[in-house]
């Protein structure tokens, strides 16, 4: 090799060299720089912290107090009234302003319980059957307009269900049945279109998660297209269709002002479902502006809605325990 072939080896030797050198100290450099604690950051994740606990621990308060609020109004009834809780829950006869006092909510609290099956009956099976037809059967037509519509009827208001149902529902069942027409019927169906919305929607959102895989292998297995709808997609999204069943539920059994326009606000045990009946909610509603803060009448009426607060924790339960083994299923 002449002197300058050798002279040019070292030269590109050396050149590499300082390439290398220079490389290592900017990644060297680099590095410092991402494991350097950058204060701009670190502020904002400690804001970002406190914001949240912040409104974690407002919202436990809040609740916390409404808790306290509506059970120190509540249990006066039973520790300074001094009625008998067995009287209350179980007797059918309510009279506050009579000599003595009747407080029996028994009326009320099973005119909240069929009002609130009977839309879960109705409501159900068609808010399912229209999961499956968005889902399974007509999905381009369910995602383009079905769902759209469905989540149009969420956001209408309650006083137009129930102005509806006091203008058509009511006088239908009126001039067919030959009643009255305000009755636990009419107040179930309204409730029922109501929360169908609901039920649809978490339904189509428990049926779609199932993996398509699952589908594919009951098809391969030579079952038809109804029989893996009905034994393989429903089956693997029962904890989720009855969790919608529940949140439906849980909403009707809270309704107010529309059931209020229907069901005829009668206190009494329905013997049929086309006699008028009044609920929980209906009863307080109605009553609570005409009563005198603390005394018994105002106070039996606060047990009402202490009722109907540890009814929506159950039903919250209820969602818990099916969300979980929905997890487990998976």
């Amino acid at each position: 090799m002449s002197y300058q072939g050798v002279q040019g080896t070292i030269a590109s030797k050396g050149a590499i060299a300082q390439k290398n050198v220079v490389d290592q100290s900017r990644q060297t450099e680099l590095r410092q720089k991402l494991l350097r604690v950058n204060k701009h950051q670190q502020f904002e994740s400690y804001v970002g912290r406190l914001i949240t606990l912040f409104s974690a621990g407002l919202l436990i308060v809040v609740v916390l107090s409404i808790t306290y609020f509506i059970a120190s109004k509540g249990l006066s009834t039973f520790f300074v009234d001094k009625i008998s809780i067995a009287d209350f829950l179980t007797g059918t006869k309510w009279d506050p302003e009579g000599e003595p006092g009747s407080y029996g909510a028994l009326p009320f609290i099973l005119g909240s319980l069929f009002v609130t099956l009977l839309a879960a009956l109705i409501a159900a099976p068609l808010g399912i059957g229209a999961a499956i037809f968005m889902t399974e059967i007509f999905p381009r037509f369910g995602k383009k307009v079905l769902k759209p519509v469905i989540e149009l009827l969420v956001g209408i208001p309650s006083v137009v269900y129930g102005f509806i149902g006091l203008t058509v529902l009511v006088p239908f069942i009126r001039n067919h049945f030959d009643v009255l027409g305000f009755s636990l019927l009419a107040g179930g169906i309204v409730l029922a279109i109501m929360i169908l919305p609901t039920i649809t929607s978490v339904a189509t959102d428990a049926i779609e998660a199932v993996p398509q895989d699952i589908r594919n292998a009951s098809l391969a297995l030579g079952a038809t297209r109804w029989q893996t709808i009905w034994n393989v997609v429903l089956h693997s999204a029962l904890p989720g269709c009855l969790t919608a069943t529940v949140l439906g539920m849980a909403r009707a059994f809270g309704e107010a002002l529309a059931v209020q326009m229907v069901i005829g606000n009668t206190i009494s045990l329905p013997g049929s479902l086309l006699d008028p009946v009044s609920t929980l909610t209906s009863g307080i509603t109605l009553n609570m502006g005409n009563t005198i803060q603390g005394t018994p009448y105002n106070n039996a009426l606060w047990s009402m809605a202490l009722l109907l607060l540890l009814i929506s924790f159950a039903f919250i339960a209820v969602i818990r325990i099916l969300g979980r083994k929905k997890l487990i299923h998976k």
